[in-house]
């Protein structure tokens, strides 16, 4: 059913892998999606250009015009600036190393306000908010996808530090360990995230490695391992994904492990497109290697559970809460 005019919001998760646009109403209900792969190539105006393609096909499907929206709400990597919406080092984006003006950009083409947050913090939020987080005060949010990306929820308030907060995935989990995209060595990404772990698969495979993945990605038409592929190649017993997933989860348990025990939430959420696609065994799996890490109390262990459109929906709420908060001042 459509939305009436002027009480929809709509919501973008800008993630490495693709563009997930959501158009919701003031419950939060999906009215429309819509999805894009995030560019390989180009800059940062190729990224918006289908950052605008993915919100105006889910506003279509949601009968409403981007103009008629309450506000836009985006969830990017990188490091956010809160007040004006730029964002910068977002490294597993093309040529996005500096700083770009991503809110004014979007609102100056979609003719709305545009609020921007990081992509794993909105996407805590929101299934703190609306989803596997609810039950809780203290929420830690780790989403396992291209990177390894972190939100934190503290006495109900999320914690943004200067910006740049959440960064689980460069907390070093080996020192002086393999390179990680950022340039350091031994983080957390280095060992979990896609990216890397895809370059991982490469260099192994030039130097004699057996492994069905490049095929599996020729075949499904990809120009990247997807989640699916890595999925799929673990449950056709490729060894060297096997292997390589086996590696990324024991990383997880150590870096969430110690974050824990710097924070001492109540519960952890694991999303993110290789969270969501290996779902809840392998939860289990991280929760179980976090044990051995963990001084203080162990946290519950929750999948997310807002799916795919996740991030989306948590990147609409962050439209509302800034349309709140310039209301009340």
């Amino acid at each position: 059913m459509p939305a009436a005019s002027g009480t929809a919001r709509g919501g973008i998760d800008l993630g490495g892998t693709k563009i997930e646009a959501v158009i919701v109403d003031p419950r939060s209900k999906v009215l429309g999606a819509a999805r894009r792969p995030t560019p390989t190539t180009g800059g940062p105006r190729d990224v918006v250009n289908e950052m605008l393609a993915a919100l105006r096909d889910a506003a279509k499907l949601a009968g409403v015009k981007p103009a008629e929206l309450l506000g836009v709400g985006v969830g990017a990597p990188g490091n956010v600036d809160p007040e004006t919406g730029a964002v910068s080092n977002a490294l597993n984006l093309p040529d996005w190393g500096g700083s770009y003006p991503l809110a004014a950009q979007l609102s100056r083409r979609l003719r709305t306000g545009v609020f921007v947050g990081n992509d794993v913090q909105v996407a805590t939020d929101g299934e703190f908010r609306l989803g596997a987080g609810k039950p809780y005060k203290s929420v830690l949010g780790v989403f396992w996808g291209t990177g390894v990306g972190g939100g934190i929820v503290l006495d109900g308030k999320e914690w943004l530090g200067r910006g740049g907060a959440g960064e689980i995935g460069h907390t070093v989990v080996m020192l002086d360990g393999r390179r990680c995209p950022c340039g350091r060595r031994g983080c957390l990404e280095a060992y979990a995230g896609r990216a890397a772990m895809e370059a991982r698969a490469r260099k192994l495979k030039d130097k004699g490695a057996k492994t069905d993945l490049f095929k599996l990605m020729k075949k499904h038409d990809r120009p990247r391992l997807t989640s699916s592929i890595w999925e799929a190649a673990v449950r056709n017993g490729d060894k060297l994904a096997i292997e390589l997933i086996d590696e990324a989860v024991h990383a997880l348990g150590a870096g969430i492990g110690s974050a824990v025990n710097l924070l001492d939430v109540e519960a952890v959420v694991i999303g993110g497109g290789l969270g969501l696609r290996f779902g809840e065994p392998y939860v289990a799996r991280i929760a179980e290697e976090m044990k051995p890490h963990v001084y203080v109390s162990q946290p519950d262990v929750q999948m997310a559970s807002l799916g795919d459109q996740g991030g989306a929906i948590g990147a609409a709420l962050l439209a509302q809460k800034a349309r709140r908060t310039r209301a009340s001042g």
